[in-house]
């Protein structure tokens, strides 16, 4: 059976250095009837776990260590059997929101297999320091959580990111790809990469 990309829009805040925010996540679930991924898990793991179903999750992963996309990751992953995989640049993000460290590492250019579909980690630091992005070129499909929007780079300004540092990542990294990529996001609308290549210049 051929790969789909399953989704859901989970509602909840987002704080750090002392403010909060209300904020609606996407959240992507790539697999088959079988098996899947889950991509980030914020703020209502039961609206997740509806999504996948009986499917068997062989991993959450997450696209960095902000409260809004892992917040729910070690719940839903004792509810459905699954690792909770980050890249470990984002530990010290990761901890302001947990005690305990997630399952696995995330390395930039790691391969994960799902349902005939592979996932290639993209390390995209910027946003945060160990921001990843998710290459599925089967599905021409990128997952760049909060590093690349429609309509340029993700907020930078805020501790542990850098403006230039992303600006830099999604050029040398995300602009690679061919322009036609579907952009699905941590928050908003989809995009291409033909199209943010054309705005950010």
């Amino acid at each position: 059976m051929t790969a789909r990309i399953d989704h859901t829009v989970t509602s909840g805040t987002f704080s750090l250095d002392g403010q909060t925010f209300d904020v609606d996540n996407n959240v992507w679930v790539v697999g088959d009837d079988e098996e899947c991924v889950v991509i980030d898990a914020p703020h209502d793991p039961a609206a997740i776990q509806r999504l996948v179903a009986d499917r068997t999750v062989r991993a959450i992963v997450c696209t960095h260590g902000h409260d809004d996309h892992v917040r729910f990751a070690p719940d839903l992953g004792a509810a459905v059997g699954a690792p909770v995989l980050l890249h470990p640049g984002d530990l010290p993000v990761w901890r302001l929101t947990h005690d305990s460290p997630p399952d696995g590492e995330l390395a930039d250019g790691q391969q994960i297999s799902v349902a005939g579909t592979t996932l290639t980690v993209i390390h995209t630091p910027g946003h945060a320091p160990g921001a990843v992005c998710f290459y599925a070129p089967e599905l021409g499909t990128v997952f760049t959580g909060d590093t690349l929007f429609q309509g340029g780079p993700g907020a930078t300004g805020r501790s542990f990111s850098d403006y230039d540092t992303i600006v830099r990542s999604i050029r040398s990294r995300l602009f690679t790809l061919p322009d036609d990529t579907v952009v699905k996001t941590g928050h908003g609308d989809d995009t291409t990469i033909g199209s943010e290549r054309q705005a950010l210049g």
